[in-house]
């Protein structure tokens, strides 16, 4: 199954709400592609959607790098939502969990582009911890 991108606005910020896979090809492509197509267009606020996103290998992770330093680079920046026990997991093995602003809330994410929202990021110390007691 291809990766399905959908994109919508909330408060001005750009959502992708992603469902699939970002794995080596197509489908990896696409979601730079889409994220290069907002920054060319002038949006730099974008937030990641991985509610749907059942798998990312190396690739994947590597274009989500990408997405963000890209963004980075035009003043902009990528916040991850809705990552699932693999996902993150994955992010804390390859450090990555440092490089992302992870969110288990929507608006969290949201208010995170607005300095003078409170918000609520994910706590990853936490979720190391729980990990650790668990195995």
């Amino acid at each position: 199954m291809a990766l399905d991108i959908q994109q919508r606005q909330r408060e001005g910020i750009s959502i992708l709400d992603l469902k699939g896979r970002i794995t080596a090809g197509r489908d990896a492509a696409a979601v730079r592609e889409t994220v290069a197509g907002l920054n060319t267009s002038g949006v730099h606020s974008v937030v990641l959607n991985l509610a749907g996103v059942d798998y990312i290998d190396s690739t994947g992770l590597g274009t989500l790098v990408m997405c963000a330093t890209s963004l980075r680079k035009s003043g902009g920046s990528v916040k991850l939502l809705n990552l699932n026990r693999r996902h993150i997991e994955l992010l804390v093995m390859t450090k990555l969990a440092t490089v992302f602003e992870i969110f288990a809330d929507e608006q969290d994410a949201v208010n995170s582009y607005y300095p003078d929202r409170k918000i609520k990021t994910f706590d990853i110390l936490s979720f190391v911890q729980q990990l650790k007691q668990e195995e």
